[in-house]
């Protein structure tokens, strides 16, 4: 039977359907409000990661939301990209919004391609979601996907620290997600790590890329 936890059910629910209304914005839309939070766009941020990275490479995110990233992506000149969501709301609307991206409806802790199909498998504010005595299940999916890279970028704090998301408890966890993984595999590599803080607070954010050796 497929894995299905508290959160899980609660991102499949009313409230990651009002999560996705909330977030439909325009790929603009969206560089304004990184450059709000943290005073660099998305696309400033993908650079410093993705530069080397051939353009015609196979990327999957896990965690596509409207697609909103793969956007993103796509505008900076990469053509081969996948995306799964947990949200059928959010699928339905991601297929509306965007063009020549393939994203499907899926779990995290099941996802529904070969064993290193993809070049490069990415999270942004997914990992973060999930209860960390779960998270293992989904660091073996995304690193079982990829044959080279892994790219995140997460609510970061040097502990795993619980905190309330929007009013609701066990919905969100800060931590060293790029540890998390180098912990798990012995074989992946830390190419670069940035703390991105926010404008308005004392809240971190940790944009990452992994390789494997």
């Amino acid at each position: 039977m497929p894995k299905v936890t508290q959160q899980m059910f609660e991102w499949m629910g009313t409230f990651g359907r009002a999560y996705t209304d909330r977030n439909v914005l325009s790929l603009e839309e969206m560089e304004r409000s990184y450059r709000d939070r943290y005073g660099v766009t998305r696309t400033e941020l993908n650079r410093r990661f993705l530069d080397p990275i051939d353009r015609s490479a196979c990327i999957l995110e896990v965690g596509t939301s409207i697609g909103n990233q793969l956007q993103c992506l796509q505008n900076m000149g990469f053509s081969n990209l996948y995306g799964i969501e947990l949200q059928p709301y959010a699928v339905e609307l991601s297929k509306m919004r965007t063009q020549y991206i393939n994203i499907i409806q899926g779990s995290a802790f099941d996802i529904p391609f070969e064993d290193g199909y993809f070049d490069l498998v990415f999270t942004s504010g997914l990992l973060c979601h999930i209860f960390p005595h779960d998270l293992r299940e989904c660091l073996d999916e995304i690193y079982r996907c990829t044959k080279e890279y892994i790219w995140g970028f997460e609510a970061y704090a040097d502990a795993t620290t619980h905190v309330l998301y929007r009013g609701h408890a066990e919905l969100m966890w800060r931590g060293d997600y790029a540890q998390w993984y180098l912990r798990a595999f012995s074989d992946l590599e830390l190419v670069k790590e940035d703390r991105v803080r926010y404008l308005d607070s004392e809240d971190v954010d940790s944009m990452f890329l992994l390789r494997k050796k």
